[in-house]
């Protein structure tokens, strides 16, 4: 571990400092930034009615719409002569989410994720290969910062440029690999289609530390078998800090929240209403030593739930089940709720299909119409057309039983779907 005294901290010990941090930054908030002041004050809360803390109910929700109705700078909390970086969102649907850090934030951010990386088994001896992109995305340097807080060398290579990753990969003895899980797919197709002599599994990569997109423990699966190595999830939300909110240990049984630097809940995403531990909603967070930018009680829009279990890894923090979709990626296709991951499930159970896949959403006439394209293998695709239709008939009755809805299912040949060098696609949705 990398900093045992606050990940196997007593959970009574680790309340009381999470109550004393709350307040902290509560108060941060309210006396430094008038949009939580003004928010606060028409809600009829005030800081000082924080005693415990189940009072962090009494807290009205920060929502990714009024973070872009203060852009740029409208929530920081500390003056721009104290902020030292800036992030933001890309703004492809309004406002950009802009976020600060303070030298102090930036110390956190990298002490997060160098957790992280130790829970993956990495240590100072690490060579890590960076392949999120840098820039405003917090993903490139996040990462980076983390490695070299744990000690580890890094390659600031950045996404993209399949071949030269390759490369340093061989040539430079990387041993842990950051990109998203669909770059790490887009890696295998390209040494299968036009790297065949490239023997990966002959090089010191052993780690691959995966996230920014949902993925599904099916695509870790064929991840692992693909590549040859050990997929850990690492999650994170550049609102909130960026990676390293959570990850997973080398159990793989759930992502280990960092409860001292971010305070969870479970609501329902429909009523606001605090869930039960154990119950599946939409996972709230609160920054509890960010100085710059504070975010309290923010709407991830993320589902999972929250959970103990005594992991054998020794961490005390609470876990979360890894991301199953987003309530604002949530698809309703005739009346019923769709995640995009619970079609990747159905999807790569099925023999002969590729992770590769795109949903196409139209309407015709009053009627919502659901189609799938997916990529099969190479000696799928050259069967016959009876044997081809016989298998999207069994794609269909499969989706239709686990999702409750009809779906048209097109088979495609291999490398037919686009490829991304960051997130992934998976949605087109024409039907407005």
């Amino acid at each position: 571990m990398f900093q045992k005294e606050y990940e196997t901290m007593p959970r009574r010990e680790l309340r009381s400092l999470q109550l004393e941090r709350l307040r902290w930054s509560v108060r941060n908030a309210y006396d430094n930034v008038e949009s939580y002041r003004r928010h606060y004050d028409q809600a009829g809360f005030h800081p000082d009615q924080l005693k415990k803390l189940d009072d962090i109910r009494r807290v009205p929700f920060l929502t990714k719409e009024m973070m872009r109705e203060n852009y740029p700078f409208g929530l920081f909390a500390r003056p721009m002569e104290d902020v030292v970086r800036l992030h933001s969102s890309s703004g492809t649907t309004g406002n950009a989410t802009v976020v600060g850090y303070t030298a102090r934030d930036i110390e956190v951010f990298a002490e997060v994720v160098a957790r992280c990386l130790a829970a993956y088994g990495g240590t100072k001896k690490d060579v890590l290969q960076v392949a999120y992109g840098y820039g405003l995305f917090t993903g490139g340097l996040g990462l980076h910062y983390g490695a070299e807080k744990l000690g580890a060398a890094t390659i600031p290579i950045g996404g993209g440029n399949t071949d030269r990753q390759l490369m340093l990969i061989q040539d430079f003895g990387t041993t842990m690999l950051a990109c998203t899980p669909s770059y790490a797919l887009n890696i295998a197709d390209h040494i299968a289609v036009k790297r065949p002599d490239f023997k990966l599994r002959d090089t010191n990569l052993r780690v691959g530390i995966l996230g920014a997109e949902p993925w599904s423990e099916e695509m870790r699966l064929e991840i692992e078998e693909r590549l040859g190595i050990e997929a850990y999830d690492i999650y994170g939300l550049s609102e909130v800090i960026g990676p390293g909110v959570s990850a997973e240990c080398e159990k793989k049984s759930g992502l280990h929240i960092f409860e001292d630097h971010f305070y969870a809940e479970i609501i329902d995403p429909e009523t606001g209403e605090v869930l039960p531990e154990g119950e599946k909603g939409e996972i709230v967070y609160t920054s509890l030593t960010k100085e710059a930018c504070p975010v309290i009680r923010y709407r991830s829009r993320d589902i999972s739930r929250l959970y103990h279990d005594d992991c054998v890894c020794g961490r005390t923090h609470v876990k979360m089940e890894k991301v199953s979709g987003r309530t604002d990626d949530m698809l309703i296709v005739r009346g019923v709720n769709v995640f995009p991951s619970q079609i990747e499930s159905v999807l790569m159970e099925y023999e002969g299909t590729e992770p590769h896949y795109q949903i196409v959403l139209d309407r015709r006439g009053a009627m919502d119409d659901i189609e799938i394209q997916v990529e099969v293998t190479p000696a799928i695709f050259s069967d016959e057309l009876k044997n081809l239709q016989g298998m999207a008939s069994g794609l269909e009755e499969r989706i239709k039983s686990t999702l409750g809805v009809s779906a048209e299912i097109t088979l495609v040949e291999p490398r037919t779907i686009e490829r991304s060098l960051g997130k992934a696609k998976r949605v087109i949705d024409r039907r407005q």
